[in-house]
C-alpha cells in the first residue's frame, strides 16, 4: 500500500516534457514536398449529383442516361416513337377538310365556293370550285393548287385553274397567297395567266363577328381585275366587277350552318358594257339564303 502511493505521488510530480519552440527550428531543412498535407476525400455516392456532390477534387459521377424511359422500355423502341412524334409536331402529320364555304339561292339563281384539301401543316393539296347560274350554269370554275406554308398565317399557292364556262374555256396558270391577316379576317389574293397571255386577279376578304356562341354575322368582299380586255368572255380592263355582301349564319353544329343575307354585286367598265350587250344587267342588290357546312 505504501509503496502504490509512492508511486503516484512520483508520476503526479513528474515534470511535463518540454514544448517544442517552432521559433527555434530550422523550416528551410524540412523537406515540405515529402509530406501528405491532403486530406482523403470521403467517398462519392455515385447516385449524387449537382450539389449534392461534397467539395473537393473527387472525380465526376457518370452521365445519367439521357431519356428516362430508354430504362423502362428500351432505347430502340423509344427511339422510334421519339422520331414518329418529332414528325408530327414538325409538320408531318396528315389530315384533311372538305368546306362548302357558300352554297346559296339568290334572286332567280345559285351560286356555290368550297374547296376540299389534304396534307399536313406546311404541305397541301388544294381543289377549289365556285360558279353561278339561273336558267343556267353562267360560270365554272376548277382549281388544282399546292400550297406550301410560308409563315403562322399565310400559304403561298400554285397551280392550275379550268374555267368550264362561259366559253371557250380557259386554262390558267394560277399564283397567290391566303390566309389569316391582323384582326382575324381572312384573306386572298390570286394572279391567274391564261394558255392566250390573259392576265386576270381576284382579291377577296371576309370576316366572322360572333355575336352569341352560334350566331355569326360575315361581312365579306370580292374583287376581279383584268390587265386586258377579254372579248369572248365579256371581260374588260382594270377592275371587272365587285361584291359586297352580308351573311348571318347560325350554327346548329359546328359543321353545319343555315345562313340569310345580302349582296351587293356590280360591274364596271367595258365588262359593264359587254353584259348590257348580251342582254345581262349590271348587277344589284340580292337577297341570299343558304348552307356553310364542313367535313
Amino acid at each position: 500500500m505504501t509503496a502504490g502511493l509512492a508511486l503516484l505521488l512520483a508520476i503526479g510530480t513528474a515534470a511535463p516534457a518540454p514544448a517544442q519552440d517552432h521559433s527555434q527550428m530550422d523550416h528551410g531543412q524540412m523537406d515540405h514536398s515529402e509530406m501528405d498535407h491532403a486530406t482523403p476525400a470521403p467517398p462519392v455516392d455515385p447516385a449524387a449529383s449537382g450539389t449534392d456532390l461534397p467539395p473537393g477534387g473527387a472525380p465526376a459521377p457518370p452521365v445519367p442516361m439521357p431519356h428516362a424511359a430508354d430504362r423502362v422500355w428500351g432505347a430502340d423502341a423509344m427511339a422510334r416513337s421519339r422520331a414518329t412524334m418529332m414528325a408530327e409536331e414538325g409538320g408531318g402529320q396528315r389530315f384533311g377538310q372538305l368546306l362548302l364555304d357558300r352554297i346559296e339561292w339568290r334572286d332567280g339563281g345559285y351560286r356555290w365556293e368550297g374547296e376540299g384539301w389534304y396534307g399536313g401543316d406546311l404541305h397541301r393539296l388544294v381543289v377549289k370550285s365556285e360558279g353561278e347560274g339561273g336558267d343556267r350554269l353562267g360560270s365554272a370554275e376548277v382549281q388544282a393548287l399546292y400550297s406550301r406554308a410560308i409563315g403562322p398565317y399565310f400559304n403561298l399557292q400554285a397551280g392550275v385553274r379550268q374555267d368550264i364556262r362561259p366559253t371557250p374555256a380557259r386554262t390558267h396558270a394560277a399564283v397567290g397567297v391566303e390566309g389569316l391577316a391582323p384582326y382575324w379576317f381572312e384573306v386572298e389574293a390570286h394572279a391567274f395567266l391564261s394558255t392566250r397571255g390573259e392576265l386576270t386577279g381576284r382579291v377577296e376578304g371576309y370576316y366572322d363577328q360572333r355575336i352569341t356562341q352560334r350566331l355569326i354575322a360575315q361581312p365579306r368582299a370580292e374583287v376581279n381585275l383584268s390587265a386586258q380586255d377579254v372579248r369572248a368572255v365579256g371581260i374588260g380592263s382594270g377592275i371587272t366587277a365587285a361584291e359586297l355582301g352580308l351573311r348571318l349564319r347560325y350554327e346548329i353544329a359546328r359543321e353545319f350552318a343555315p345562313y340569310v343575307g345580302v349582296a351587293w354585286e356590280r360591274r364596271f367598265g367595258d365588262t359593264r358594257r359587254f353584259a348590257r350587250d348580251r342582254g345581262a344587267d349590271a348587277g344589284g342588290l340580292e337577297l341570299v339564303a343558304g348552307i356553310r357546312a364542313w367535313f
